[in-house]
């Protein structure tokens, strides 16, 4: 009997011994992993931290109310400013996406919600995934060709069509990844009401991912925000302020290019400076977008419908 209780003994010995080592193990294990997160969170935030610095440090001497108000002026003097190139990112980029941001929308719920899995879905998802990788310039030739050469003359709306394209592609993909993590279980709620499905969709579930969707739409006006080659094929650039849709226009990618471009180091300054307002521009309407979803507070209110 001593002997039995004996070997219980010693097998539950080995038994907490060997836990003990595998916990001791998996703790060293998620240590390790923990640090390697956050180096490479460290190594993710130090170039963006560094170009931050680089450009507010290069680019805040140059900056006043005169250069954010008036027009280019001699690049020798340093003199003038970026108040067309900002009147005119803002048009441009504003076009784009009240053309962008629907479709691509709509595009994404017709993907997440109707498409399904036949062969016209693949397709459109091929496409779409090739379309986002597509080097900037081609969408610009394509602007050119289709907008520039038919109405004789680089505008606003070459510009905004080319940027277009370039943001739907982005908004689709993450409008369709975001309405499929929506639970299903939402979706039948609403079915049990007897709701229709488009209406279950655009109130009920793009509501419920209305958080995913805007953070496509703000990626991709962040990422047509500061495209060069588009423009250089579509509005061409000018010094003066807006003057038409049909006419030429200035941005601050353009303008940018050509102060980074230029010999002189007053022009470098300025060229700074307008990049520091580029990203200051993106950060506020990024910032605006998320605040304004917040305070509005998207909220699924099946029973709302539940008379339909």
């Amino acid at each position: 009997m001593e002997k039995i209780q004996q070997e219980k003994a010693n097998l539950k010995y080995q038994l907490q011994n060997t836990m003990e080592r595998k916990s001791s193990r998996k703790r060293k294990i998620n240590k390790l992993v923990t640090i390697l997160c956050i180096i490479c969170v460290g190594l993710a935030i130090v170039p963006l931290g560094s170009i931050l610095f680089e450009v507010i440090k290069n680019g805040v001497s140059a900056l006043s109310v005169e250069f954010l108000t008036q027009r280019p002026g001699s690049m020798i003097s340093g003199r003038g400013g970026i108040g067309p190139a900002i009147q005119g990112t803002l048009i441009t980029v504003g076009i784009a996406s009240i053309i962008a941001a629907p479709v691509g929308i709509f595009a994404g719920i017709y993907l997440a919600e109707f498409a399904g899995n036949g062969p016209l879905p693949h397709a459109v998802r091929f496409f779409n995934d090739v379309l986002t990788g597509l080097p900037s310039i081609v969408l610009g030739i394509v602007g050119y060709i289709v907008i520039v050469l038919v109405i004789g003359s680089f505008s606003v709306w070459a510009g905004s069509f080319a940027l277009s394209i370039i943001m739907i592609p982005i908004v689709v993909r993450v409008t369709e990844e975001s309405l499929k993590v929506v639970p299903n279980s939402i979706r039948e709620a609403g079915y049990s009401l007897g709701i229709p499905k488009w209406k279950i969709t655009l109130h009920i579930t793009l509501k419920t991912a209305f958080s995913g969707v805007l953070t496509g739409i703000v990626i991709g006006i962040s990422r047509i925000a500061g495209e060069t080659a588009p423009l250089i094929m579509t509005i061409l650039g000018t010094s003066l302020f807006f003057t038409g849709f049909d006419d030429p226009v200035d941005a601050l990618p353009l303008r940018i290019w050509r102060l980074a471009s230029q010999p002189y180091d007053s022009a470098h300054a300025q060229g700074w400076a307008a990049a520091l307002i580029l990203i200051l521009i993106v950060l506020l309407f990024s910032v605006t977008l998320r605040l304004l979803a917040a305070r509005k507070g998207f909220k699924v209110r099946v029973i709302r419908y539940s008379n339909v």
